[in-house]
């Protein structure tokens, strides 16, 4: 299958996926309510801890935030849920957080959204796949920015949040942002198991 059909097939089982889920109210799958879960308290816990930095130490402060506890949320959230939870972006601060392609896709999708005027949120995508008679569940959660992600990702960086970011990521590729636009998504994959659970 050629990189565009992945897509378009990635995208189609997002979409009929979520669909049905919104149309089941309470029967939304559980593995669905939990990956939003996840993603909603890693975006809370994350934001808080940026909020503070900010305050208290300054963009500085706050990047340290983003290079040490982001990580350690996420694998925190991934060792009581047993998923696999993280960020991802098309445009990677740290190159480990780089998109597979099926999150490049979706990143794909959710920026095209946002960039028609799509303002509903969140922008979310789920998506079953078949491994072998076990099947994978993968959900992502986009991440506009917005105010605070302003300070390190946007356009116009003071001088010293630069050269911050410079010395702790010497291959950025996440700033010059504008409000609204796709600053990246969090991602939340389970297991392939067998049979499907809470389906």
């Amino acid at each position: 299958m050629t990189r565009r059909g992945l897509h378009c097939c990635m995208l189609m089982l997002a979409s009929t996926l979520l669909s049905h889920a919104a149309r089941a109210g309470d029967l939304v799958p559980e593995w669905l309510a939990q990956s939003r879960l996840l993603a909603q308290q890693l975006g809370s816990e994350l934001k808080t801890e940026l909020t503070s930095a900010l305050a208290s130490t300054g963009p500085t402060g706050a990047i340290k935030v983003c290079r040490t506890r982001a990580p350690d949320i996420a694998a925190k959230l991934s060792r009581e849920s047993g998923a696999a939870v993280s960020r991802t972006a098309l445009r990677v601060r740290n190159p480990a957080n780089a998109p597979d392609d099926l999150q490049r896709a979706v990143l794909e999708q959710f920026a095209d959204d946002l960039a028609a005027g799509r303002t509903e949120l969140p922008l979310e995508a789920a998506v079953e796949i078949n491994r072998g008679g076990k099947i994978e569940r993968r959900y992502m959660r986009a991440i506009p920015m917005d105010a605070i992600c302003q300070t390190c990702h946007g356009s116009q960086l003071a001088p010293e949040v630069a050269s911050a970011i410079a010395e702790a990521y010497p291959e950025d590729e996440a700033t010059g942002f504008e409000p609204g636009q796709l600053r990246g998504a969090i991602s939340v994959t389970w297991p392939a198991t067998l049979p499907a659970p809470n389906r």
